[in-house]
């Protein structure tokens, strides 16, 4: 693999020249006939090598990410030598705000950890005040956890159908679209997904849509797209992964989970043709963005040197099919 300098003067000069040359997306998805935004989760923006968040979108050639969110809405994995940035405060709105427009950068989604089953009272109150920072702001999806942490997944169904209802009703004002993730053992199921969004019924509750998820947990190759299909017209954010299994090991039913360590692969070698994605998403009038969710280099232990260029090689996949949503 390329290993790229970055630890150097000369090293994070070269890194950013190349995100310049690269250039930024351009605007905000709006369906045919624009680009879908390229966004990273911001968590991989450290794995550039680069000093700050804003230096690393530059050299991943995007102008646009997904924000993790913790309890106290905070932001820490946006990096910065000397900045902590944060949601909770009007005065952090606005320095994210400033600091956004001068990096000419958006953000497409904020990623929630949430634990509804343990504290849902909390869990309602955060979410409403982070929808009306994400207004302030122009995000329009926030990416939520609906996995049971104390219930048991028998009775976890008509308490989630309840709590996103409660969620959907504490933001009835706000223009922000829920985005639950199908990941583990609950969402990745497509009857229980079925049944939420039929009990919830609203239109501003849908998916985070993980491609890899599905197939990770245990679906045949040959019967995810099929699950695609079925559930892009609920699509309202991505997460862009990928997994390269024995060709005998493709096409059959796998138990959740099957081999992860040994088989996570990057976005553009794994078994999911993502350009077969886009392709469902384009007919369902998708108008989110691809967000790239890098674990392969954690899982298999990339060297520290080569993640860049890996990182930089996903990207411009996710750029190129991203460009044929016009």
């Amino acid at each position: 693999m390329e290993t790229v300098e970055l630890r150097t003067r000369r090293g994070f000069l070269k890194a950013v020249g190349l995100g310049a040359a690269t250039g930024v997306l351009g605007a905000r998805a709006s369906g045919a006939g624009t680009t879908w935004p390229v966004a990273s989760r911001d968590a991989h923006l450290k794995e550039t090598g680069l000093p700050d968040c804003w230096a690393a979108l530059k050299f991943l050639g995007i102008d646009a990410m997904e924000v993790d969110i913790k309890d106290d809405l905070s932001c820490p994995a946006l990096h910065h030598p000397t900045k902590k940035y944060t949601v909770a405060t009007d005065d952090g709105i606005r320095q994210l705000a400033d600091d956004l427009a001068a990096a000419g950068a958006r953000v497409t989604a904020f990623c929630m950890h949430n634990h509804l089953d343990e504290r849902l009272e909390e869990e309602v109150a955060m979410t409403a005040k982070l929808a009306a920072a994400a207004d302030r702001l122009k995000v329009g999806v926030i990416r939520l956890d609906v996995v049971p942490r104390k219930l048991q997944p028998g009775e976890f169904l008509p308490f989630a159908i309840g709590a996103c209802k409660r969620l959907c009703e504490a933001t009835s004002g706000s223009s922000v679209r829920f985005g639950v993730e199908n990941h583990g053992k609950i969402t990745n199921d497509p009857a229980f997904l079925d049944k939420l969004f039929d009990g919830v019924r609203s239109d501003r509750l849908g998916l985070t849509l993980d491609p890899m998820n599905f197939y990770w947990f245990g679906h045949p190759l040959n019967e995810v797209y099929g699950i695609y299909e079925k559930f892009a017209p609920r699509a309202f954010h991505t997460h862009c992964k990928n997994l390269r299994y024995p060709e005998d090991k493709r096409n059959v039913r796998r138990e959740m989970g099957w081999g992860y360590k040994d088989y996570a692969a990057p976005v553009y070698d794994g078994d999911i043709d993502f350009r077969r994605v886009a392709a469902i998403l384009r007919k369902a009038d998708y108008r989110g963005d691809l967000c790239l969710e890098e674990e392969y280099l954690k899982i298999r232990k990339i060297p520290e040197a080569e993640q860049p260029a890996v990182l930089k090689r996903e990207i411009a996949l996710l750029r190129e099919i991203a460009a044929g949503a016009c």
